[in-house]
C-alpha cells in the first residue's frame, strides 16, 4: 500500500495545490481553462508524438493483448454510453462520461506501477496501453464530440466542418506524425528532441493542477449518481471485463495478462476532463469522479496486486 501510495502522492499533490490555488485566490477562475488549453494545444501534442516517435514495431507485435486491452475499452464504453442514453443525457455528456468510465491513468500512475510490479517486462505492454488510451481512445472520443457538436440536417456539411476541425486537432495530428518518424526511422535533431520532452513533462501536471481548479467549484447533488457510476465502472467492471478476456477468452502470457489487468484498473485519467472542460460538459464532475477514483484505487489497485501475486 506503501509504495503505491508513493506513485500517487504526487497526482493527489498537485490538485491539492490548483484546489488550494483557487480556493486562495492565486489563480483566478478563468486559471484552469487556460492551463487546460496548454495541455490540449501544446503539452499533450508534444507528449504524444515523442512517445510514439520512440516506438518500433516490435512494441506493437503481441495482438492479442491489444485485442484483449481494446475489447475491455470498448465494453465498457458502450455499456456507459448505452445507460447514460437510457438515462436521457445530452450526447456530448455520453461521450464524455463513457470515456471516463474507459480511459485509464496508464501513463501517470499505471507505468510506474508496472515497473514496479513487473520490471522492464512490463514496458512493452504499458507502452501499448499508454497508445491505445492516450491516442486511439481519446482521438474516438474526439471525432465522436466534433460529429455531435456539427451535427447538421445535411450531412455533406456536417462532414465537412467534421472534417476541418479534425484536421486542425494537435491531438490528433501529433500522433500521426509521431508515427511517420518511427515509421521513416528519422532521427530528429537534439535541439527539437529535448523542446518536445520539455513541452510533454509540463501535460500532466499542468493538467493535474487545472483539475484542482475545477475541483474547487461547487457540484450539484443531482450529479453524485453520476460520479458513482463513472467511479464504480472505471475501477471494478473496467478490470474485470479485462481480466475475464486476458485469463480466460482470449488468454495471454501470464505477465501480459497481469499486466493487463493492473493498466485495466487504474483510475480515471486526466484525458476526460480536459476534454468536458475544452467542449463545455460537466467538467466539475468529471473532476470530482477522477479524485474519487484516484483515492478508492489505493485499496482496489492493491487487492489486484496481491491477487496477482498469489
Amino acid at each position: 500500500m506503501l509504495a503505491i501510495f508513493n506513485v500517487v502522492f504526487p497526482v493527489f499533490a498537485l490538485i491539492f495545490l490548483g484546489y488550494l490555488c483557487r480556493k486562495r485566490n492565486i489563480l483566478s477562475v478563468n486559471a484552469a481553462s487556460e492551463l487546460n488549453r496548454f495541455v490540449i494545444y501544446l503539452g499533450l501534442p508534444a507528449l504524444l508524438f515523442d512517445s510514439i516517435a520512440r516506438l518500433t514495431p516490435a512494441d506493437f507485435s503481441n495482438l492479442r493483448f491489444i485485442a484483449v486491452f481494446a475489447i475491455g475499452i470498448a465494453v465498457v464504453f458502450v455499456l456507459t454510453a448505452w445507460i447514460k442514453y437510457r438515462q436521457g443525457a445530452a450526447a456530448g455528456d455520453i461521450i464524455i462520461d463513457s470515456l471516463g468510465t474507459s480511459y485509464a491513468n496508464v501513463g501517470f500512475i499505471g507505468i510506474p506501477l508496472c515497473l514496479l510490479a513487473f520490471g522492464r517486462d512490463g514496458m512493452p505492454p504499458a507502452v501499448i496501453a499508454m497508445v491505445m488510451t492516450a491516442c486511439l481512445l481519446f482521438a474516438i472520443a474526439i471525432v465522436l464530440l466534433e460529429i455531435c457538436l456539427h451535427a447538421e440536417k445535411h450531412i455533406g456539411r456536417s462532414l465537412l466542418k467534421t472534417g476541418n476541425s479534425l484536421i486542425r486537432n494537435p491531438i490528433l495530428i501529433a500522433p500521426i506524425l509521431g508515427s511517420l518518424v518511427a515509421a521513416g526511422g528519422f532521427a530528429l535533431p537534439t535541439g527539437v528532441q529535448q523542446l518536445f520532452k520539455l513541452l510533454g513533462a509540463a501535460a500532466s501536471p499542468c493538467a493535474l493542477v487545472s483539475l484542482g481548479l475545477f475541483l474547487a467549484q461547487p457540484i450539484e447533488n443531482k450529479q453524485a449518481g453520476s460520479v458513482s457510476l463513472l467511479v464504480g465502472f472505471k475501477l471494478l467492471l473496467h478490470p474485470a471485463v479485462t481480466a475475464l478476456f486476458a485469463y480466460w477468452i482470449l488468454p495471454l502470457p501470464k505477465m501480459w495478462a497481469d499486466t493487463a489487468l493492473l493498466l485495466s484498473a487504474m483510475p480515471i485519467g486526466t484525458g476526460p476532463f480536459m476534454l468536458a472542460e475544452l467542449y463545455r460538459r460537466e467538467a466539475a464532475l468529471m473532476s470530482r469522479a477522477i479524485l474519487i477514483s484516484t483515492t478508492t484505487s489505493l485499496l482496489t489497485i492493491t487487492l489486484i496486486l496481491a491477487w496477482i501475486a498469489h
